[in-house]
């Protein structure tokens, strides 16, 4: 089974320092690509140049993730986009609106947010997003841009079924996290999961986050780490009855077209 994790944070302190350890153990559990996640200017820098250890394995996106918004200046989508040049940037982003917690003035959001878009329209790499207690206004941006954009996927889904409905008509691939794993607060992406297309799905652990809650045996930290991305499609798979080994690769090949990955 052949996996690719599409969002990774390897720059977290949590998981910078044992790269090596984290590699080896994800290809032994089927990974056999990662995308590294960049979220502002620093992190899409120090993800691009994790990638050049290893141009085989590892991808990168670039971008100001929204609770950045408020620090990201002209300056930074001029060098953003210098950083897009790279073949090993497949994407613009983290990018998209954050209305839950507001690290960053909503309006500073909006205007950052389409900055991205247009760089993606400029460079005509796709859109890794991210969207949270914003729906309507995240997909009232993107709408404006309709035809301009080449593709775009929103990275970690967590909405409802009538949420999902608005991302797919609007032409979006989805994202799923071990956020589906969570009896807690996961029961209304696990119904709206009944209603994705196996062909606009794609896999992500957003390690070091959201560790999988249905791992056995249940791991003692809390850390999670791209080898996890297995329970993820085993959530899946459950829940639509149907083999993992469909799943993954449904999964694999929207991922190698969607980013252009070889």
């Amino acid at each position: 089974m052949q996996l690719i994790d599409i969002g990774v944070n390897l720059t977290h302190p949590s998981l910078s320092n044992q790269l090596d350890d984290i590699t080896l153990n994800a290809k032994n559990a089927g990974v056999i690509h990662q995308i590294i996640t960049g979220t502002c200017l620093d992190t899409s820098q120090r993800a691009f140049e994790i990638t050049q250890s290893n141009p085989s394995y590892f991808s990168s996106t670039a971008g100001c993730h929204p609770h950045d918004a408020k620090d990201f200046t002209e300056a930074d989508a001029i060098i953003l986009k210098d950083l897009s040049n790279n073949p090993s940037v497949v994407a613009i982003g983290e990018c998209g609106l954050d209305f839950n917690r507001n690290y960053s003035p909503q309006d500073i959001q909006k205007i950052v947010f389409e900055q991205q878009i247009q760089i993606a329209c400029s460079t005509k790499l796709p859109l890794f997003m991210h969207q949270r207690d914003a729906h309507q206004t995240f997909v009232d941006i993107l709408s404006q841009y309709s035809g301009q954009y080449t593709n775009g996927v929103i990275h970690c889904f967590t909405g409802n079924r009538q949420q999902m409905k608005q991302c797919l008509d609007i032409g979006l691939y989805i994202g799923i996290t071990g956020w589906l794993c969570d009896e807690r607060r996961g029961a209304e992406l696990q119904e709206a999961l009944k209603y994705l297309p196996l062909d606009r799905l794609m896999i992500e652990t957003d390690a070091p986050f959201l560790l999988p809650r249905n791992i056995r045996p249940k791991p003692k930290g809390r850390t999670n780490t791209p080898d996890n991305l297995i329970w993820v499609v085993k959530q899946i798979a459950s829940l639509l009855d149907m083999k993992e080994e469909l799943v993954a690769t449904k999964a694999t090949r929207n991922t190698k077209e969607f980013f252009a990955l070889t």
